[in-house]
């Protein structure tokens, strides 16, 4: 992962493109799936970090604002969280299903320019919302800077590909049969899913964006990655490492698609059990501090 500086890398356009458009159509596709898996993860950082009453506190990627109803919830009503989020899509979703919650409100931003007018904030909290900057200095900086002195950078991110056996065996299963496009009209996710999964990388990029006090701490929890074969292996085929290589080969790749899905019937499935598919998930609770 890059840690460069302003002017020495790309901006966030086409990431946001990615996640306003196919991106955002993929999620809602898999929105139970994802939001309950991920969510378990999320979930067990708050219940080792958690706000306080009357905190304020910003929630980073904040996708359908569920993480932020759920904040908004723990701070009670002499506290406020902000869910923030590049992809307008997903940001009206939040509005309208979050109306009823008082002291929860949203905002489209770009964290990489900046977030204007807010800053305050007792709290960061993110849950995989945090990977895709094409400057993570810069935008991490911009996080620390809406942070009061003395606040708490909660964020949870993926760790390695080999450690989340499901997405990485689905990527190579796909990478086996469709080679990824030199060339593609389809907008990427940026620098993907697993930008942090170095504890080293992501230390380095907290510390030069002025954050102090890193750490991290290894979350296994398995996650339901399907209710039978055949949804996990839609899943996989629309997000993720193996989804984005499918996605950017477009067309050119119809033709391989039956095989792809046999050859992912065989490779995951002995993550069936119960009827489900469960499968191994392993991330970083990564927390950082603003010196006082």
């Amino acid at each position: 992962m890059s840690t460069v500086e302003p002017g020495l890398a790309t901006d966030n356009d086409e990431a946001i493109r990615a996640w306003d458009g196919p991106l955002y159509d993929r999620f809602v596709r898999f929105r139970e799936i994802v939001t309950t898996g991920l969510g378990a993860h999320g979930e067990v950082a708050l219940q080792m970090y958690p706000p306080a009453r009357g905190d304020r506190v910003l929630d980073v990627g904040c996708g359908f604002g569920d993480t932020t109803s759920r904040i908004a919830a723990l701070v009670g009503p002499e506290g406020e969280a902000v869910g923030m989020d590049a992809a307008a899509r997903f940001i009206d979703d939040a509005v309208r299903e979050c109306a009823d919650v008082a002291n929860a409100r949203f905002l489209v931003a770009d964290l990489q320019e900046g977030l204007a007018g807010e800053g305050g904030f007792d709290l960061a909290f993110s849950r995989f919302g945090t990977m895709f900057f094409a400057n993570p200095v810069v935008a991490m900086r911009n996080i620390r800077n809406a942070i009061r002195p003395g606040g708490r950078l909660v964020m949870v991110v993926w760790r390695r590909r080999i450690d989340n056996d499901w997405l990485y065996r689905a990527q190579t299963i796909v990478e086996d049969i469709v080679e990824r496009p030199q060339e593609y009209d389809e907008p990427t996710c940026g620098p993907g899913p697993f930008s942090m999964a170095d504890a080293d990388t992501t230390s380095e990029v907290l510390l030069n964006a002025g954050f102090a006090e890193v750490g991290l701490h290894r979350c296994d929890l398995p996650i339901v990655i399907g209710h039978d074969v055949e949804e996990a292996i839609d899943l996989v085929m629309a997000l993720g490492p193996a989804g984005e290589i499918l996605r950017l080969a477009g067309d050119r790749a119809a033709h391989l698609h039956d095989t792809v899905r046999e050859a992912l019937r065989k490779g995951l499935g002995e993550f069936e059990s119960g009827g489900e598919l469960r499968a191994g998930a392993s991330t970083w609770i990564v927390t950082a501090t603003v010196p006082a």
